[in-house]
């Protein structure tokens, strides 16, 4: 059922719609970026659903790792995601995971997981690798039912190196200080020619790639608010009461956007839709 909306959303967008275009095309562009974010959906459905104390004895976090393996499970047997975009989501939660087990360490506490677990590696519950990969999934989904393609991308080399320093920045920044603003700066200068070409309806538009970059991060630090507040994981000043996740985290998302953008734009079929000039 799916596979025949996402064929309908690709292939049939209506034609003809005089004055109404800009409203059926944002209309479109909304139903689209809610079937991306299939797998955020599901998932955030399971958080918003499965008990703080568990379920017949097994708890909450478990219950949420068996939760985001079905799903992930699911939508590769229903063709939704190929056995390569699997790879890249793996990679994902791999990559999330290390950083989460240093997060929480004892000598670091930026954050904690307070409920008890089976699951858990190093203080962490492993369902936590799903939601940095549940961003890979949304870019992989965007990607096919938005047409997305990129002009002026850097040379891949040159976004791999500041994906790593991006990276790398999330680990030093509590030894040598934080330099996300400066790799923030060369990232500005490193895609600033780039834009994204994406089709909500039946004609491309176009828009800054780095804009998407920030809106991504915006969206993902708003689902952080909602997940703090239903108490997933605590930040230390949300142990006592709950407060608002600061806003500085915005622009810890959208860099990590970044990121990720860098690992799912070396896949081979996407890479192919990357235009890098001479």
């Amino acid at each position: 059922m799916l596979a025949r909306l996402d064929n309908y959303l690709i292939d049939s967008a209506p034609r003809q719609l005089g004055l109404a275009r800009p409203l059926v095309e944002l209309l479109w562009f909304g139903i689209k970026e809610a079937r991306a974010c299939l797998f955020v959906g599901l998932f955030f459905l399971a958080v918003f659903s499965v008990p703080r104390a568990g379920l017949l004895g097994v708890p909450r976090y478990d219950l949420l790792l068996i939760i985001a393996l079905a799903i992930q499970v699911w939508m590769v047997a229903a063709k939704l995601e190929t056995w390569d975009e699997l790879k890249a989501v793996c990679l994902f939660h791999a990559v999330g995971f290390a950083l989460e087990v240093f997060k929480v360490s004892g000598s670091i506490q930026s954050w904690s997981y307070p409920d008890p677990a089976y699951t858990k590696v190093f203080g962490v519950p492993l369902f936590s690798g799903f939601m940095y990969a549940a961003v890979g999934s949304y870019i992989i989904q965007a990607w096919r039912l938005l047409d997305l393609r990129i002009r002026h991308h850097p040379p891949h080399w040159m976004a791999a190196l500041i994906a790593v320093l991006i990276y790398a920045n999330f680990f030093t920044h509590h030894y040598i200080g934080d330099y996300r603003w400066y790799l923030a700066a060369c990232a500005l200068g490193l895609y600033a020619r780039t834009t994204v070409i994406f089709r909500p309806l039946d004609r491309d538009r176009q828009m800054p790639l780095l804009l998407g970059f920030v809106l991504t991060g915006f969206f993902i630090w708003l689902a952080e608010n909602i997940s703090t507040f239903w108490g997933v994981w605590a930040y230390p000043n949300q142990l006592g009461a709950w407060s608002a996740v600061h806003v500085s985290k915005w622009s810890s998302w959208s860099l990590l956007v970044i990121m990720t953008f860098t690992i799912v734009a070396n896949l081979k079929h996407i890479k192919a839709r990357i235009h890098i000039p001479e």
